[in-house]
């Protein structure tokens, strides 16, 4: 639990927010699926960012790669689920939706910032004539998105401000 003065962003007005305790069954339910029972939130999702980043981090040394980049679409938390093959797509969907507010906000500014800076680059690559600027674009892209999938998988594990704090300090 945060207190207000580790937290000064939490007035004193506002008690930290207490979720009530998860049904044992639907716990073990939302493990099985590989969905954190405490967040709601699926790392499957993250496969999504990692697969641009994983195209970007080929671009400097196969040219021709930024081509797949460029073919990347951003997918809301929904569009992912719902254009994969994850057995419990519904679920994930379902438990997201369902999720404490706080959280699924935290999540979804950070995988937004991902989204952002991915979409800008991708602009900015399509108008780049030379490789040489593709490629910088995408080392400093996968500099920018990387430590943000790391936060972001923080928040699906239950990470805390801490933890938090210390990345992005770090």
């Amino acid at each position: 639990m945060t207190s207000t003065a580790a937290n000064p962003a939490r007035s004193a007005a506002q008690p930290p927010r207490q979720k009530a305790p998860i049904n044992e069954a639907r716990a073990a339910q939302l493990r099985a699926a590989n969905i954190n029972p405490r967040t709601g939130l699926a790392t499957d999702y993250l496969n999504h960012f990692n697969e641009a980043v994983m195209l970007l981090e080929m671009v400097p040394d196969m040219p021709e790669c930024a081509d797949d980049f460029l073919d990347w679409r951003p997918l809301s938390y929904g569009e992912h689920f719902h254009a994969s093959n994850f057995k419990a797509r519904d679920l994930a969907i379902e438990a997201y939706e369902s999720a404490d507010t706080v959280i699924r906000t935290e999540f979804d500014n950070i995988t937004s910032a991902m989204t952002s800076i991915l979409t800008a680059v991708s602009t900015a690559m399509r108008e780049a004539k030379q490789d040489k600027t593709r490629a910088r674009l995408a080392e400093q892209a996968i500099v920018w998105v990387k430590p943000l999938v790391m936060l972001a998988g923080g928040v699906i594990n239950g990470g805390s401000e801490a933890d938090v704090d210390y990345i992005m300090t770090h």
